[in-house]
């Protein structure tokens, strides 16, 4: 997939293109259903499939103490948004200078001289441009002028894919998010159709879990919502090469952890932190890597222990629950 963030990156001659607009945050499955949708009809008429999205969120621009927290980061909604099948995705820098254009003025530069669209996909409550003034009637103004058709896509609903989901209730990245608020991580997961995942550089922390006996990868600036504070059971998921560029091997890219998410209560914390024990491992120095953690599923709050023991019998109990949940063994277990 190509990814272009100026409309001067666009190849001469780029098109015709299935093209449509939206923020396609968390890339939910209700995303998926639509893109995969467009880039199957793209194919049957010899066009391309470009999705036109945003950074950063237009919210976060024009009403930054409103805007909603994002599920994911600029690098793992395009990951996403390639596996759907896209040709390419056009990731407009959303300033106020951007939003400045008319309706007109950014279908004409965008969707018609730069990608040559002859189908545009959008929703019922689709708006762009200036004040948000360009809406459906709009849109199919403007085809009409330019030469392109407007296909609107109903919105797509579980269709009793999650239980004790109320029938108008669509795919959407405000539900999951309304989830994860309360660390309902593996409900948010059907919404999602994967695990949700927070992305991070590891960094050093204070040590003590080193000397309890269970060494954490402590996250830094976290990049995508950080769900209810709790333990979780999950996965680190590593790059295939460390920051000094060594190699890393196959069986260690994807590693079994219990995720602990909170101020750490018990010693005083105050500070929220994002810190991952890889199950059964000392030995690992993920220092300034770059890792993902994938959520399955919450296994308890966080509470505070009166004492460093009954913390440390809940910790073995955490492992037991991760393993249970991950059903991945101890060491030397069938």
């Amino acid at each position: 997939m190509q990814v272009w963030t100026d409309v001067s990156q666009v190849p001469p001659g780029w098109g015709p293109s299935v093209v449509t607009l939206g923020n396609f945050d968390g890339v939910h499955r209700g995303h998926v259903a639509v893109l995969t949708r467009m880039v199957d009809d793209a194919r049957a008429v010899g066009a391309h499939a470009v999705a036109v999205t945003f950074t950063p969120h237009p919210a976060q621009v024009h009403r930054p103490d409103e805007a909603p927290e994002l599920l994911l980061g600029d690098a793992d909604r395009l990951e996403l948004l390639a596996a759907t099948g896209l040709d390419a995705v056009l990731l407009v820098p959303y300033t106020l200078g951007f939003a400045r254009q008319s309706p007109e003025e950014f279908v004409q530069r965008y969707l018609v001289a730069a990608l040559r669209a002859r189908t545009v996909v959008v929703g019922h409550d689709v708006r762009f441009g200036w004040q948000n003034s360009g809406d459906l009637t709009t849109m199919r103004r403007l085809g009409e002028r330019y030469g392109f058709t407007v296909d609107v896509i109903d919105d797509v609903r579980p269709g009793g894919a999650v239980e004790d989901t109320p029938a108008h209730r669509r795919w959407s990245s405000t539900w999951v998010r309304e989830l994860l608020a309360r660390g309902a991580v593996e409900e948010a997961a059907q919404v999602l159709g994967r695990l949700h995942r927070v992305r991070g550089v590891v960094v050093h922390g204070d040590a003590r879990g080193r000397e309890l006996g269970y060494p954490t990868a402590n996250l830094g600036d976290t990049v995508g919502m950080v769900p209810a504070d709790g333990v979780y059971a999950g996965w680190l998921r590593r790059a295939e090469r460390r920051p000094d560029g060594l190699p890393v091997p196959t069986a260690d890219r994807l590693l079994p952890v219990a995720v602990s998410i909170g101020t750490n209560p018990t010693f005083g914390g105050r500070g929220r932190r994002v810190e991952a024990y890889v199950l059964d491992r000392t030995d690992l120095d993920l220092y300034d890597e770059e890792v993902v953690l994938e959520l399955v599923a919450r296994l308890r709050p966080t509470v505070r222990f009166d004492t460093v023991d009954a913390l440390l019998e809940q910790m073995a109990q955490d492992v037991r629950d991760v393993r249970r949940e991950l059903r991945t063994g101890a060491p030397g277990t069938a």
